[in-house]
């Protein structure tokens, strides 16, 4: 298989943990696209993926994922050890719940944030082939969302070692990534959000998360 990556976004650390914790970093190629010289956009990638974003990846009959969602699903049917998408109906269902939430709630925030603010985005607030023009107020209403989801995620681990329940899962690499991208942005976890910091330890432990 191969790895379309870039070590500095947070959407291809998502897979790259995903990979880590299924033990196939070595298994699996790995091709870095510079983002910031735009080689997303350049046609010798298009051709890779039309959609012009990180990951992907490709399967040993060729066939190309193109978004977290689709290379994590192939992953884990691919090999189902351990597992981190739930092993029966309530756990699926629940691992599927939490990182809808994880992923509409914090990550798509953060990405608001930043996308409609940094100068170097500029007529970039979107990922993918088009140009949009950004939207201060799209930026606010981020960081405000961003505040809002250390809160709630903070009260799921009220009673919960992990986002979904007892066992480890996509979702808690969801909001890991989410949380490490939020960090490098500045924005800061509340000293009061106690189940959230023990939650983060605990996951700084895991060596996947030195991907």
């Amino acid at each position: 298989m191969i790895f379309y990556d870039c070590t500095t976004a947070p959407s291809p650390r998502q897979v790259r943990m995903f990979i880590a914790e299924k033990g196939l970093t070595d298994s699996i190629k790995n091709i870095e696209v510079n983002l910031r010289d735009a080689e997303q956009l350049s046609p010798e990638f298009k051709n890779i993926n039309p959609y012009c974003t990180v990951p992907v990846l490709e399967t040993e009959t060729g066939e190309r994922f193109f978004s977290t969602a689709g290379c994590c699903r192939y992953l884990e049917d691919a090999y189902p050890n351990p597992p981190l998408m739930g092993v029966d109906k309530e756990e699926k269902a629940m691992v599927a719940d939490m990182q809808w939430r994880m992923e509409i709630d914090g990550f798509l925030a953060v990405g608001e944030s930043l996308r409609n603010s940094a100068p170097g985005l500029k007529n970039r607030a979107l990922t993918g082939p088009d140009n949009y023009e950004q939207i201060p107020e799209l930026a606010d209403r981020g960081r405000e969302r961003v505040k809002r989801f250390f809160t709630v995620v903070n009260k799921i681990l009220d009673d919960r070692t992990y986002i979904a329940g007892k066992n480890f899962s996509i979702a808690d690499i969801t909001a890991f990534c989410t949380i490490s991208f939020a960090d490098r942005l500045k924005f800061e976890i509340p000293e009061e959000a106690t189940n959230l910091r023990r939650w983060l330890e605990n996951i700084n432990s895991r060596p996947s998360t030195l991907v």
